[in-house]
């Protein structure tokens, strides 16, 4: 197994790719729209360190992750529904299967040894057609920008979205609740199988979709060659779409994380 990562920060600098002998995981941390809720940053720190301790012990990444969420919310003394919360992707090697773990929009594509891909991620956030994500990408698409009525609405989905959080007519995120493991979405497959797997956070995968370049490709790509594609993501938001009107997005510049796994 080898395994490449490259992460280009903005500015809240809250994704995560960890990598431990048998796989690699990526925490994408949720940005703070508001002060009832504080920045993503320790989270993810200690989810994450907690998390890969535990995958070093454990073939099941549901158990892994519920036992970390658990210690760090001890740890920074969290509670259920005021937290910091993070999308957790884990891609996991357990003897002769590859377990894929995701919960939340983190992205991974899984390319097979026939040269097809599948592409797995965790919708159950989008599914739920909160009002206020309509709006805010409608006035992006108009033109309005980033401006503060921009701002207030995405204040407003963030406190709509922690109403819907890990209940099960809503859905389930990283946070402080234990039990949200085991809601997670865990795929397993043959490792002769597969090729590659790639892990991107949102942030990555938005903009290589509007960029239109393959996902076979980037798997293709050496470490230098992802830096560089994150480079390149980048500008064409600060360049070619600074307020958001061709990709709709809460901000100009999200964190950006990619993962390729070679098998």
């Amino acid at each position: 197994m080898d395994i490449a990562v490259s992460v280009l920060p903005a500015h809240s600098n809250e994704d995560r790719a960890l990598v431990f002998d048998d796989g690699v995981a990526v925490l994408d941390g949720a940005t703070s729209h508001g002060p009832d809720v504080p920045p993503a940053s320790d989270y993810v720190d200690v989810l994450g360190a907690e998390l890969i301790a535990r995958l070093k012990q454990h073939s099941d990444p549901a158990s892994a992750l519920a036992e970390a969420i658990s210690s760090t919310a001890h740890a920074l003394r969290l509670r259920p529904g005021a937290s910091p919360s993070s999308t957790v992707a884990v891609v996991q090697l357990a003897g002769d299967t590859v377990r894929v773990l995701v919960i939340g929009d983190t992205t991974v594509v899984i390319g097979h040894t026939d040269g097809t891909h599948e592409v797995q991620t965790d919708d159950r956030l989008n599914k739920l057609a909160i009002p206020q994500a309509d709006e805010y990408r409608r006035r992006l698409a108009s033109g309005t920008g980033y401006d503060d009525p921009h701002r207030g609405l995405l204040g407003d989905l963030q406190r709509a979205q922690r109403a819907c959080r890990n209940r099960e007519d809503g859905y389930w995120i990283a946070e402080a609740d234990p039990n949200a493991a085991h809601h997670a979405r865990i795929i397993d497959y043959p490792r002769d199988a597969l090729a590659w797997v790639i892990v991107a956070t949102d942030g990555a995968r938005d903009t290589i979709g509007v960029l239109g370049i393959p996902w076979p490709e980037v798997a293709a790509r050496s470490q230098a060659d992802l830096d560089a594609l994150l480079a390149q993501c980048h500008t064409w938001e600060a360049d070619s779409d600074p307020h958001g009107r061709q990709l709709p997005r809460a901000k100009r510049h999200d964190d950006k994380t990619l993962a390729v796994v070679h098998l």
